[in-house]
């Protein structure tokens, strides 16, 4: 049997690419990988990648090695900060913060994580998002803008919410073998009701 969470869940990994999708999203743990700077130039960022995907391969192999499940690695996901959060629409890249992840299923025990020694600077953390709102970009993740400016200047004030966590990617598509017009990035954005003025 294999473990497939973008079919296990496709409400959290099929949003439409037209509007926002209210979803709730479960507590989900992730190996997760944390630096900062420009994604297309930083090592810190090709290192974190590596890492990361070689911690999930190992973790895989030794749920198999239990109990003969396998599941699906990846895809990967991304949460993205700054402390200044014009740097996104200003475009400088080298003052973004991130953490690199990819999702556990529930079947991954603590004694698996053990058991696959993953390297130290790769860390297991649960995220519990809850209530978000999420759509498909398709595109280039350089275009993304428009939509996001639409979501927080639009969509988020007509529902009277506000932010609640980091802006969350995740990437359904591989840049290595999609043309940048071709790339399906799900955008999510926790959210919590807007305090009263």
């Amino acid at each position: 049997m294999t473990i497939d969470l973008k079919k296990d869940f496709p409400r959290l990994y099929r949003p439409g690419a037209r509007d926002f999708d209210r979803v709730t999203v479960p507590p989900t743990r992730y190996l997760t990988v944390r630096g900062a700077g420009d994604p297309n130039t930083s090592p810190a960022y090709r290192r974190a990648l590596e890492l990361l995907y070689c911690a999930a391969y190992v973790v895989r192999g030794a749920l198999k090695a239990r109990t003969g499940e396998a599941f699906v690695v990846g895809p990967l996901e991304a949460l993205w900060w700054a402390e200044d959060p014009s740097v996104f629409t200003a475009g400088e890249k080298d003052r973004w913060e991130w953490t690199l992840m990819i999702p556990l299923p529930d079947q991954v025990s603590q004694a698996d994580l053990e058991t696959a020694r993953i390297d130290p600077e790769v860390s297991v953390a649960r995220l519990d998002e809850g209530d978000c709102l999420q759509i498909m970009h398709v595109g280039p993740y350089a275009a993304e803008g428009p939509t996001l400016a639409r979501l927080h200047h639009e969509v988020m004030p007509r529902l009277g919410v506000t932010f609640n966590g980091p802006h969350h990617e995740i990437y359904l598509s591989d840049p290595r073998r999609s043309s940048p017009e071709k790339l399906r990035t799900v955008l999510r954005q926790p959210v919590r009701p807007e305090s009263p003025q």
